[in-house]
């Protein structure tokens, strides 16, 4: 399963992370020694699901610390991306539907048979992207082109070396040098993929792979030793005081291997550059309308058609314009209509880091003050509270240019490292500091952090759905985060920052927009680009790179602003249902049930409020 993939699907979000908690063996055996025969067979399913996942996909093991004891060999390998392993993947997952639904789900406890709708609803989700489309990686999430400006093992494995592969010992020195090693076999795997693809006309815009190819040669194009590669190693063996040639070997083998590959597959992409166009939206691929409804189906997990996305879109937008434009009036901002305001806005001084080291410096310590400051006031809202630290760094310099503006990955489960929230600092004036803090509600807390390490932590929910595989629910609890940190008072005295809030929603609400005018509505680049312009007042850089993100990640963006009109009305329903017996800390212990589809957890809220007035 792509590693990439399966992140998109956490909304460009989440790595998974399995913070404390039973682990899985023990979950199927408590099963078995509390329920009945349905609920441990149940059970069994999941863990194998859970473990196969994990055998597919090393890094995934590694992320979540689980490469020991007899899985130990994993710390060595990288993921298949080959289209052979889709089709392995795809064989798997059928069989695991046939088991699934050979339970009698009558016969299962509540919690279980939670489990099993949740776990039928990402099996179908994945049987049916890998059936229905023979090009791309389409399971969980949909990403049409196996290689682009934030696709591929270019971008993944580098980063993941990096970030992810821990050194205390010789051992695993030697593990980091089998992956780098395996990596010239990944991105010949991807060419191929990707050749494949090509074959049936699918690959990625004209102005996506001129990004992909600035960021293929600027990884090929450093000298060896000065490779991330082998610095990373290096510094990591000088760390945990490993001797040996560590940094030698790898130097060879980036020399001997890795650049090879990444030449051919340069010379591949340069190729497909010279029969690429311009045309942004999966539309003209095969079968590009049934994929685009199903790619949106996918991502919101509901059943809306692109058409209700993009009219949603469009009214949402008009509403929260008029909300910002009380708040920009009367603090005097200049501009004949929200937009121009929001654009003065962007562009004043005050408002704006230096584009320098120290000036990045800077807002990486103003984003840590501000997760400080709202820690101290989730007592209000929460019960539970999780474990797992959390730390503000930026996004890697090598992938910045088709990387996300902020995306979060989680803890591993021993907590070895803090979860991390990233940020995209190619410039410091993408970022104005009246919206800073409504990002960092989003990433941080209460946003996925809080929610993510909570269903991580929960003891009471297997192993395979703490993933958090669904974008709709974990993409729409960060911007109601958002929102609930405003009523939590961060925004007292500071008009502007909740202004930044508004024109958070704004900017959401307007992917609705843009994501369905370009694959269903057949808008170009530029429209999109111009739309988003002259709705949210940001950035033509940040917006050109948001645009291009939706190009290749068709549907992904739709979650967010779906995800929160759903939590929104959930919680107003609830309200209302139970006036003053509502009690908010108890609303929020759903958190707790693990990320869900969005129909499933309008299921459980009704229950909830139903046990409520009981």
């Amino acid at each position: 399963m792509d590693r990439r993939t399966f992140i998109g699907a956490l909304g460009a979000t989440t790595t998974l992370a399995f913070a404390g908690g039973l682990p899985a063996r023990a979950f199927a055996q408590a099963a078995a020694q509390t329920a009945g025969t349905a609920d441990a067979r149940l059970a069994n399913l999941l863990e194998r699901m859970f473990y196969n996942v994990m055998e597919t996909s090393p890094e995934f093991a590694t992320q979540l610390g689980l490469d020991t004891g007899e899985r130990a060999g994993l710390r060595s390998e990288l993921s298949d991306y080959s289209s052979a392993s889709q089709a392995r993947d795809l064989a798997t997952f059928r069989g695991y539907d046939r088991e699934l639904k050979a339970i009698d789900r009558s016969q299962l406890s509540e919690a279980s048979a939670l489990h099993y709708d949740t776990v039928g609803f990402l099996g179908s989700n994945i049987i049916n992207g890998l059936s229905n489309f023979n090009y791309g990686n389409n399971s969980i999430g949909y990403s049409p082109y196996v290689i682009s400006q934030q696709d591929g093992a270019y971008q993944n494995v580098p980063d993941f070396l990096d970030q992810h592969h821990r050194v205390a010992n010789a051992a695993d020195a030697d593990a980091y040098l089998a992956r780098l090693e395996a990596f010239e076999t990944a991105l010949d795997q991807n060419s191929e993929k990707q050749r494949e693809d090509a074959g049936r006309g699918v690959f990625a815009p004209s102005f996506c792979l001129d990004t992909a190819l600035d960021q293929l040669r600027a990884l090929r194009q450093v000298p060896a030793a000065e490779s991330i590669l082998v610095t990373s190693i290096e510094r990591k063996a000088r760390e945990a005081n490993v001797g040996g040639d560590h940094a030698r070997r790898a130097q060879a083998i980036v020399t001997e291997r890795v650049y090879p590959a990444l030449d051919r597959q340069i010379a591949l992409v340069e190729e497909l550059r010279g029969r690429a166009t311009d045309q942004a939206g999966v539309w003209r691929l095969p079968q590009g309308a049934e994929y685009y409804a199903s790619a949106v189906r996918s991502a919101t997990t509901t059943d809306m058609s692109p058409e209700e996305v993009h009219q949603l879109g469009l009214s949402q937008v008009a509403d929260i314009q008029s909300r910002l434009a009380e708040i920009l009036r009367a603090q005097g901002v200049a501009g004949a209509d929200v937009s121009a305001q929001l654009t003065t806005l962007n562009n004043d001084p005050s408002q704006l880091y230096p584009d320098t080291d120290e000036g990045r410096e800077a807002l990486l310590a103003d984003l840590n003050r501000q997760i400080e400051q709202v820690d101290a006031l989730l007592p209000r809202a929460f019960a539970s509270l999780p474990r797992a630290q959390i730390r503000v760094v930026r996004v890697p310099e090598f992938i910045q240019d088709g990387a996300p503006n902020g995306y979060y990955q989680s803890a591993p489960f021993d907590l070895s490292r803090p979860a991390l929230y990233y940020i995209n600092l190619k410039s410091t004036h993408d970022w104005p500091k009246y919206g800073l803090p409504s990002l960092t509600y989003h990433e941080a807390m209460p946003g996925h952090h809080l929610q993510i390490s909570l269903a991580q932590e929960s003891r009471d929910t297997p192993m395979l759905l703490k993933l958090s595989p669904f974008g709709a629910y974990t993409e729409g609890w960060a911007l109601y985060a958002e929102s609930l940190a405003d009523e939590l008072g961060v925004y007292e005295g500071d008009p502007l920052g909740r202004a930044g809030m508004l024109q958070s929603l704004l900017f959401r609400a307007a992917r609705l927009v843009v994501d369905t005018g370009l694959h269903h509505k057949q808008w170009t680049r530029e429209q999109a680009t111009d739309y988003m312009v002259r709705t949210t007042g940001f950035p033509v850089p940040r917006t050109q790179r948001e645009i291009d993100r939706y190009c290749a990640s068709p549907g992904q963006a739709c979650s967010y602003k779906v995800g929160h009109t759903v939590w929104l009305r959930l919680r107003g329903e609830a309200e209302q249902a139970l006036g003053d017996r509502f009690d908010l800390k108890a609303f929020h212990q759903i958190l707790l049930k693990g990320a869900l589809p969005l129909t499933i957890l309008e299921q459980e809220v009704d229950r909830w409020v139903a046990s409520q007035q009981a």
